[in-house]
């Protein structure tokens, strides 16, 4: 063996050492990611479903979207409910990724477009919205990671860059379609 083979190989196993390095720091910050994400998200549900956390449970949800022009205010509460607690915690273990940050999209979308005139800042400004939706779409696209129950499921084992952009769209629409049919 020379010793340009040698420092070939070296290079190699440098190469794929540093390759599995940076695969499994990825891993740890889509984790870290997810929890913020999905455990926010389902705590936020908890205040609309239950009342915690200082929410106003199902009663003053439905005020909420009564008051927001939504027709439907009572079906919109148990609706953005369910989906923040149940995509929320989908985020946070990472199962159904792509079907969980398409709901998180479609409740962020919601919020965006009910306090749009509030501007970007301020007590009612969509900052902390715009940021949840950029994360789960961000979440959507690049995957859940390998430390994720997708990893358990076939289909989802290998993440798709499809199956994000399909979420992403998905949750897309059906915000759209929640906009147009059930607020005034």
């Amino acid at each position: 063996m020379s010793v340009f083979t040698s420092a070939r190989t070296a290079s190699r196993s440098d190469a794929t050492s540093l390759a599995a390095s940076a695969r499994s720091g990825s891993d740890l910050g889509l984790l870290v990611l997810r929890w913020a994400v999905g455990l926010t998200m389902a705590a936020h549900g908890s205040q609309k479903l239950f009342g915690w956390f200082g929410g106003g449970g199902l009663d003053g949800t439905e005020a909420f979207f009564a008051s927001s022009g939504y027709t439907a205010a009572q079906t919109m509460a148990v609706v953005a409910a369910l989906t923040e607690v149940l995509c929320g915690l989908g985020l946070a273990v990472g199962l159904l990724t792509p079907l969980a940050g398409a709901g998180v999209v479609g409740v962020m979308l919601n919020a965006i477009a009910v306090k749009w005139g509030s501007g970007f800042f301020g007590p009612n400004g969509i900052e902390f919205e715009l940021l949840l939706l950029v994360a789960a779409v961000s979440l959507t696209l690049a995957g859940p990671g390998r430390f994720a129950a997708d990893r358990l499921l076939p289909g989802l084992r290998t993440h798709r860059l499809s199956h994000g952009l399909a979420a992403v769209a998905l949750g897309a629409a059906a915000a759209g379609i929640v906009l147009v049919t059930l607020r005034s």
